[in-house]
């Protein structure tokens, strides 16, 4: 009777471990498994484009895919590759995010399909901590975990799940000696992990009625049966909120008067539009901003909205919905900041309000 209490004390004590164990090995991150593998073919000749430390697929070669990639934390480990993001680059087509190229001397980077995240982090910024540096970079593309070997792919293996393909003005920016330039171990964590804006939506385009399209400077036309990102956000505005500067013209003949005043405005004068978000249901209309970029400043008037909600439609000239973190500015502002007339476009840019 005397060893009932002790062996009732030993049963309630396993219990209480095990429930313990069962706890902390539930508490552990999940795991990103393989999907599945691909079997290497051999390239076409001259139709595996080649860079820094990349390969060709090999014939009869066994390689890995996913559709995940590691957690994101505070510090995520991760592997820094090289590529090229320009036309004619070893990066194949356009961006992924933007449907563009981008210069080398341009802080953009691919990330592998998981923390790619069906483009949820197109066009946010990344910090990226390597070599005793820090640098920050532009999502714009994915790196392809989930598949390889073939001619979207330049015959290429898949990436692994851990990559962060970076542009040359990436490596340059983290201090590392040109003939180390390949793969680097570095951490990184995404810059909108404090307030992210999550896509709204996607619209399906289809193809513009003939000369419906009116495209100026960098505009594009909408492409049939591509899938567009829309947001009704932008990113949080600070003392310097990063931005794209981006060309327009606000003159009679061009997108049509000014959402603000239903005025048309100058190419001399400093005005701009804003995103969606930024834009704030014109609460920031007829109030400047100042913009900082190519080591300058200038301030601009804000008298328009560029649609990050809807695009692919008559409304919009059949012109997709704009990205979350546009300030299109006229041809004054580009003067202002001196930027050379052939290399208007695109501009990495801060700016707050006034």
């Amino acid at each position: 009777m005397n060893s009932s209490p002790k062996v009732s004390i030993l049963i309630i004590l396993t219990i209480i471990l095990v429930i313990t164990l069962i706890s902390c090995a539930m508490a552990q991150p999940s795991s990103c498994n393989p999907s599945g593998k691909i079997e290497g073919i051999k390239p076409p000749p001259g139709k595996c484009k080649i860079g820094y430390q990349s390969e060709c697929c090999k014939p009869g070669k066994s390689y890995t895919t996913y559709k995940c990639s590691p957690s994101i934390s505070g510090k995520t480990k991760a592997v820094l590759t090289i590529n090229s993001f320009q036309k004619g680059g070893d990066g194949g087509g356009k961006s992924e995010c933007d449907n563009k190229y981008h210069s080398d001397n341009t802080p953009v980077v691919a990330l592998s399909t998981g923390w790619f995240s069906g483009e949820k982090r197109c066009m946010q910024n990344i910090t990226i901590y390597g070599n005793g540096r820090q640098t920050n970079a532009m999502v714009v593309d994915e790196c392809d975990s989930t598949m390889g070997c073939d001619e979207v792919h330049d015959y290429q293996p898949p990436c692994d799940n851990n990559i962060v393909d970076a542009s040359k003005a990436v490596w340059k920016a983290l201090g590392v000696p040109k003939k180390q330039w390949g793969q680097l171990h570095i951490y990184c964590f995404s810059e909108s992990r404090l307030q992210i804006c999550k896509p709204s939506s996607k619209i399906k385009a289809k193809k513009p009625p003939n000369g419906n399209c009116n495209i100026e400077e960098d505009d594009i036309c909408c492409i049939k049966d591509k899938i567009y990102t829309t947001y009704k956000c932008s990113p949080q505005v600070s003392s310097k909120t990063k931005a794209i500067l981006t060309l327009n013209s606000f003159e009679k003949g061009g997108d049509g008067p000014s959402k603000c005043d239903n005025k048309y405005h100058s190419d001399d004068t400093h005005v701009v539009a804003l995103s969606t978000g930024w834009y704030n249901g014109g609460g920031r209309c007829l109030r400047n901003i100042t913009i900082n970029g190519n080591g300058r400043s200038v301030n601009a008037m804000v008298v328009d909205e560029c649609d990050s909600t809807m695009g692919c439609d008559e409304k919009h000239d059949y012109q997709p919905p704009c990205q979350n973190n546009l300030v299109i500015a006229s041809q004054g502002v580009w003067r202002a900041l001196r930027v050379p007339i052939n290399e208007w476009g695109e501009l990495d840019i801060t700016w707050f309000d006034e």
